[in-house]
């Protein structure tokens, strides 16, 4: 049941509303954010759940004349104007400044908990049609691609056209240099090294783009029967591996801006530069995004001589524990398995296998990002736990 206000009041000469829960609790709002998020539809758009206040017409400064507790579910406040403005206590409760109140928010909106894994990882399984026509199983999905990182799905018919599909369930793919969707089989003068029958290092998608796609999506249509197995890599555990084993390696990734390219013909013509850190780190500095792909990276490096080597050795430290044994999961795709995959955090790989006179292994890749994806899960998990 929603928590009823037992008291509310005015502190600091107006600039604070302390709010007391009927359990015992207080919350504390200043007034200059109240005033900000006022609810009235002269200040917000409710239709479109936008602010309609002007920031310019804002006092920073701005204090309560008065503040009354209308009655256990909302309290009311007149400003200096005689603005009047209400607040339900839902939706204060919700928004309490307390660092437990706004984890319980991050907790909601982004669904932060990671699962690390090594070459221990128990590949997550579901039907591809459950996905594409059950909600639970879709929600069941995307949970667990964020937490996780990786799931397989099942089923898919071995054509073309089923990653639209998925694009559709979720919203829409992302469209790149290379297509909506882009097959993955051995061409001549391949203008990409998935593009051949050798192995791939563990690499990340699209560094050489300023906002790399979130998502992969990777449909097996045909299979070699010798070779060509998958391998990924935590990211993110391999970089808090690093960060413990060698700080400085990890301070010298997660600083220095290195050059990636690509250029080419595909969908389109394109000529992409882009500098990127092989670690993101957040605030925190822990790892929040792995760029890297030993394939684009330039041969443009724009760091003083003095600084090459350092970096080339912090890379080979960080390179040497992604190809561990102890890191690295191997699995071989089957016709109608679709990996679905966190291309942030996830590095992926690919064993060689011989050429042929025909088309000898067949993968279908689309890209989707998580503002999509992130949406879809929110849109779900309301429906099917009755969110507000």
């Amino acid at each position: 049941m929603s928590l009823g206000i037992q008291k509310v009041e005015a502190l600091d000469a107006g600039h604070l509303i302390r709010v007391e829960w009927e359990d015992g609790s207080e919350s504390r709002y200043p007034c200059v954010w109240l005033r900000d998020n006022c609810q009235c539809p002269r200040c917000f758009l409710h239709s479109a759940r936008a602010r309609r206040l002007v920031f310019k017409d804002l006092d920073v400064n701005i204090v309560v004349k008065e503040v009354a507790l209308a009655d256990r579910k909302k309290i009311s406040i007149t400003w200096p104007d005689e603005h009047a403005s209400e607040y339900e206590a839902e939706w204060l409760k919700k928004r309490c400044f307390s660092e437990e109140a706004r984890a319980e928010m991050r907790e909601d909106l982004f669904l932060p908990e990671c699962q690390h894994w090594g070459s221990d990882l128990q590949l997550p399984k579901i039907p591809f049609e459950k996905v594409l026509y059950n909600d639970e199983s879709a929600y069941k999905w995307l949970c667990t691609l964020k937490k996780v990182g990786i799931v397989l799905l099942t089923g898919a018919a071995a054509r073309q056209g089923e990653l639209v599909k998925l694009g559709h369930r979720i919203g829409f793919l992302r469209l790149t240099f290379y297509g909506p969707t882009w097959q993955v089989q051995d061409k001549a003068d391949a203008n990409n090294v998935a593009y051949t029958t050798g192995k791939l290092c563990f690499h990340t998608d699209y560094p050489v783009l300023q906002h790399p796609p979130g998502v992969q999506f990777l449909h097996c249509i045909k299979q070699t029967v010798a070779g060509g197995e998958s391998e990924v890599v935590d990211g993110f555990h391999v970089s808090n591996k690093l960060k413990k084993q060698n700080p400085q390696a990890y301070q010298i990734l997660s600083s220095t801006a290195v050059d990636y390219t690509d250029v080419g013909v595909d969908y389109c013509d394109f000529a992409v530069q882009c500098k990127q850190r092989i670690i993101d780190v957040d605030s925190r500095g822990q790892a929040v995004r792995i760029n890297y792909n030993n394939a684009t990276r330039d041969t443009v490096f724009d760091v003083p001589a003095e600084k090459v080597r350092p970096f080339y050795a912090a890379l080979k430290e960080f390179d040497d524990l992604l190809n561990s044994s102890e890191h690295k999961f191997t699995y071989k795709l089957k016709p109608g398995d679709i990996v679905t995959f966190d291309n942030w955090r996830v590095l992926h790989g690919r064993q060689s296998y011989e050429s042929g006179s025909g088309v000898t292994r067949h993968l279908e890749g689309a890209y989707a990002d998580w503002d999509v994806v992130m949406s879809r899960l929110r849109l779900l998990r309301k429906r099917l736990l009755n969110r507000a």
